[in-house]
């Protein structure tokens, strides 16, 4: 098995191997696991792949087709997939980013991805029974982002490096400048640099905003 061949398979679903790491006993994983890879949107082109498949238009589209593509890869590969949805109990998705070589504290909490920027999201993951290569580590794209636009783009401060005000965002979201929000995607997402060239379409940030803010 290789990660070329992995990378293969995903980008046959419109995903992307998004980092991952050789695993050790306090990862959370079964024990049989070396490897463990994170899965998400590869861009341009996830969402019309995503929307011309069968669980579209059915309850938890996103969701049931995850799982349904990245278990079928997990049981080709003789793995485990794993996802951030579904609990409880819940994966630690944000830690195991953290792990990944590729994600980061962004200042205003969210994590950072070095290509998908504060889009960066996970479908899921595989844990691997063999040790596979993995991508090059990167380093943080906050540190040379001079401006850090991430940090005044809340219009109303929810999101700020002592963390995220819920009530404050849900709030501002059911007013009529929230719609911008709510259409296009969150202000602080879009705002970041690498956000910018992810090339995310803004109906999959809108379907993803109705879902929060039910």
């Amino acid at each position: 098995m290789t990660l070329a061949r992995i990378r293969a398979m995903a980008a046959a679903h419109q995903l992307a191997v998004l980092g991952g790491f050789a695993t050790g006993p306090d990862d959370g994983l079964p024990r049989d696991t070396k490897t463990f890879l994170l899965l998400g949107p590869r861009e341009p082109g996830f969402w019309p792949h995503l929307q011309a498949q069968p669980e579209w238009g059915n309850p938890d589209p996103v969701d049931r087709w995850s799982r349904r593509v990245i278990g079928t890869m997990a049981c080709d590969l003789e793995a485990k997939a794993l996802f951030p949805f579904g609990g409880p109990p819940y994966h630690p998705f944000y830690k195991w980013a953290l792990k990944s070589g590729r994600c980061w504290d962004s200042p205003v909490r969210l994590l950072v991805h070095d290509t998908a920027g504060l889009f960066v999201s996970f479908r899921g993951a595989l844990a691997l029974k063999e040790a596979v290569e993995l991508l090059p580590v990167s380093t943080k794209p906050c540190d040379t982002c001079t401006n850090k636009p991430c940090l005044a783009a809340c219009p109303v401060g929810a999101l700020t490096p002592a963390g995220y005000d819920l009530p404050k965002c849900h709030a501002y979201l059911d007013t009529q400048e929230g719609k911008d929000c709510m259409t296009t995607g969150c202000a602080v997402r879009r705002t970041c640099p690498l956000s910018l060239a992810y090339a995310r379409m803004p109906e999959q940030s809108a379907y993803h905003m109705g879902q929060f803010h039910k």
